[in-house]
């Protein structure tokens, strides 16, 4: 029988590169550097040239996605947190 963090989500291998971390959030001025700023608080070598931007088709949300080494659960677990503490992001995933 699987444990309860089983089912949230898949098991990884620590560390992971090239480990996708896609926000969605309001679009404006800033959100990529905002999503860059926080991520890089926990993931200190993102390599920026990996950020994806798009925009809803309402240009009312964007999506940033970037690519990091995840090292742990409570790295990424940290990072949805302070992204979800900026009031701008509506999903991490």
């Amino acid at each position: 029988m699987s444990e309860p963090d089983d089912i949230q989500a898949p098991k990884i291998e620590f560390p992971c590169e090239r480990y996708p971390i896609k926000v969605v959030g309001d679009a404006g001025e800033g959100f990529s550097a905002m999503v860059i700023e926080v991520i890089r608080r926990h993931a200190p070598d993102l390599d920026e040239t990996t950020l994806v931007l798009r925009d809803s088709r309402n240009g009312r949300y964007q999506s940033a996605q970037v690519l990091i080494t995840a090292t742990g659960v409570e790295q990424l677990q940290a990072i949805h947190v302070d992204l979800r503490a900026t009031g701008r992001v509506h999903m991490v995933l």
